[in-house]
C-alpha cells in the first residue's frame, strides 16, 4: 500500500522530540515495519488551528485523486488535527475506502473495517487535542493581559517609536529618532492653544514630518497622536489605563495641557477659529469653565462670549476693545523707574543665589538616585539571566524603577530649566517694566498674544467683566510698586 507521511510542527511549537526530522525518522521506520511504500512526505510548519490549512488540503486532494487506497501516516492524532472539522473529511474518505489512517504513537489504524471502539478512540484523541488548543488560547490571553498590566506594549510600535532587539534577543520599543522630535513639537504647539488641527498639519508638512511609509501626516492622524497617552508614559489597554516602562516623548503635564485645549476647542469649534484674534483661547468663563471664543459681527466688530459647551451657561457678548483696554492698564502698573529697577534687580539676585544653591543640591541628589536605580536595573537583569528571579518579578521591578527614572528626569529638567529661566525672565522683566505698553501697542496679533500669555494667567469673563491674574514675576512688580518699603525687610525666602 502506498503511503503519505505527515510530519508537522506549528511555528510556536518546536519542542524537543517534536521536530520535523525526528518525526520523519520515526514515520519512515514505522512504514518500513508495516511494509508501506512511501509515495510522498509532507513536512509542514503550520498551525492546525488556522481556519485554512493549505498543506492539509493538498494531502486531502492527493488522496481524492488516487485510484487506490492510500495510507496516511502521522506521529500522533494532534499532528493531523486539533478539531472535529478535519474528522468529517477524513471519515468520509475512510468510509469510501480511499484512505487508511495510521496514528503511530496511539497504535491506532482506521480503515473501512474499523469498529466503533476504534472510532471512539479517535474522537477521544481529537477531543483532548482540542482541549489543549483551548487551554493554549487561554494561556495566551492571560499572558497578554498580564503583559498589558505590567506596562508591556503588545503590537506595532506607535508612530514616533520603533521596535529594536536587545542584547538578550528580546524586543523593546524606543523613540524613533527620525519622527519622535516632530511628535513632541506637535504637542508643544497644540498646548499653546494657538493651533488648530489644520494649522498643525501645515506645520507638520513644513517641518518634513512623514509617516513610516513616507506619506504626509493627515489631520486624523495628528488628532489620534494628540489623544494618545502613550507619549506621556501611559498606555490605554482593554484592561484600563496603565503606566508603561518605555521612554516617554512628553511630560504628563504637557499631555494634560493638550487635552485641556482639545476639550475646549473640539466640542464646539467656531468656524472662524483660524482668524488671528488677540484674545482667542486666553479667556475662560468663570461660571462654567468653558473657553470664551470670538465672533465677528456686522463684518467688523469682534465680540467674545462663552461657548456654552456644557449647555448650562447664558451667553453674554462683550466687545474686544474694552477687554484689551482693561489689560493694557496693567502694563502701566508694572512700569518702573530706573531706581526701582535697580532695587528689583538687587532683590532678584538675592533670590537667585539662594535658589541656585537649592537647584544645584537637588540636581546632585537626583543624579545619585538615578545612578543607584540604574545599578539596580543592571543587577535584576543579571538576576533574571541567572534564574534568581522569574519573568513576572523582573517585569514588576523594571516597571517600578523605570517609572521612578522618568520622574527623576522630569525633576532634573525642571531644576535645570528653572535655573536657566532666571536669566531669561530677569531680562524680560527689566525690558517689559520700562516699555511694556509700547511693545504691546506696536506688535502684531501673534506677538500681542504671546505678550499677554507671558504676563497674565487665568483670565476669566464674568457678567461682561474681565477677572485678571498676573503671573510671576510681574505680580512681584505690582507688589513692589504698592509696598516698596516692605521689600527692604524681605529676605530671600
Amino acid at each position: 500500500m502506498k503511503a503519505i507521511l505527515l510530519a508537522r510542527v506549528s511555528s510556536k511549537e518546536q519542542e524537543e522530540g517534536q521536530s520535523i526530522p525526528a518525526q520523519e525518522r520515526r514515520l519512515r521506520e514505522y512504514a518500513s515495519r508495516r511494509g508501506l511504500e512511501i509515495e510522498e512526505v509532507f513536512k509542514i510548519t503550520e498551525s492546525s488551528t488556522k481556519e485554512t490549512r493549505k498543506e492539509f488540503e493538498k494531502i486531502i486532494e492527493r488522496i481524492h485523486k488516487s485510484k487506490e487506497i492510500v495510507a496516511l501516516v502521522a506521529d500522533t492524532i494532534d499532528r493531523v488535527q486539533r478539531s472535529f472539522k478535519e474528522s468529517v473529511v477524513l471519515e468520509d474518505l475512510r468510509k469510501e475506502g480511499k484512505v487508511e489512517i495510521h496514528f503511530m504513537r496511539e497504535g491506532l489504524v482506521l480503515n473501512l473495517k474499523s469498529n466503533s471502539a476504534d472510532i471512539l478512540r479517535w474522537d477521544m484523541g481529537v477531543m483532548f487535542a482540542r482541549s489543549y488548543v483551548l487551554q493554549l488560547s487561554d494561556n495566551v490571553k492571560r499572558s497578554k493581559e498580564q503583559a498589558a498590566k505590567n506596562g508591556i506594549w503588545i503590537g506595532l510600535a506607535p508612530l514616533g517609536y520603533m521596535h529594536v532587539a536587545q542584547e538578550n534577543g528580546d524586543k523593546t520599543i524606543v523613540p524613533d529618532p527620525e519622527r519622535a522630535p516632530f511628535i513632541t513639537k506637535l504637542f508643544e504647539l497644540y498646548a499653546t492653544g494657538n493651533y488648530s488641527l489644520l494649522k498643525l498639519q501645515e506645520e507638520a508638512e513644513r517641518m518634513g514630518f512623514r509617516s513610516k511609509k513616507g506619506h504626509k501626516i493627515a489631520k486624523s492622524v495628528i488628532d489620534e497622536i494628540l489623544k494618545k497617552p502613550f507619549y506621556s508614559g501611559m498606555m490605554q489597554t482593554k484592561y484600563g489605563l496603565v503606566e508603561h516602562h518605555y521612554q516617554p516623548l512628553i511630560s504628563r503635564d504637557l499631555y494634560q495641557r493638550a487635552q485641556d485645549v482639545a476639550n475646549g476647542y473640539h466640542k464646539k469649534p467656531h468656524k472662524s477659529v483660524s482668524e488671528p484674534f488677540v484674545l482667542r483661547g486666553l479667556i475662560t468663563c468663570s461660571d462654567c469653565g468653558c473657553i470664551v471664543t470670538p465672533e465677528i459681527k456686522k463684518e467688523r466688530y469682534i465680540y467674545y462670549s462663552c461657548t456654552n459647551a456644557k449647555g448650562n451657561c447664558k451667553r453674554v457678548y462683550v466687545r474686544e476693545e474694552p477687554l484689551i483696554a482693561s489689560l493694557s492698564t496693567y502694563f502701566d502698573r508694572i512700569s518702573l523707574s530706573e531706581q526701582q529697577i535697580a532695587d528689583v534687580t538687587r532683590y532678584l539676585k538675592g533670590i537667585h543665589e539662594s535658589e541656585a544653591l537649592f537647584h544645584s543640591e537637588s540636581l546632585q541628589a537626583l543624579r545619585k538616585e538615578q545612578d543607584r536605580i540604574q545599578k539596580r536595573l543592571n543587577q535584576i537583569y543579571d538576576d533574571k539571566l541567572d534564574g534568581l528571579i522569574d519573568e513576572r518579578m523582573y517585569l514588576e521591578r523594571v516597571t517600578t524603577y523605570k517609572g521612578r527614572q522618568t520622574e527623576i528626569m522630569d525633576q532634573m529638567k525642571r531644576h535645570e530649566k528653572a535655573d536657566l529661566n532666571f536669566y531669561i525672565t530677569a531680562n524680560l522683566v527689566m525690558n517689559l517694566a520700562t516699555r511694556a505698553r509700547k511693545i504691546f501697542e506696536s506688535s502684531e496679533v501673534d506677538e500681542k498674544r504671546q505678550l499677554l500669555d507671558l504676563v497674565f494667567q487665568n483670565l476669566q469673563l464674568k457678567d461682561g467683566s474681565l477677572s485678571v491674574s498676573v503671573r510671576e514675576p510681574f505680580l512681584t512688580m505690582l507688589d513692589f510698586k504698592n509696598r516698596p518699603e516692605e521689600w527692604g525687610r524681605s529676605d530671600s525666602n
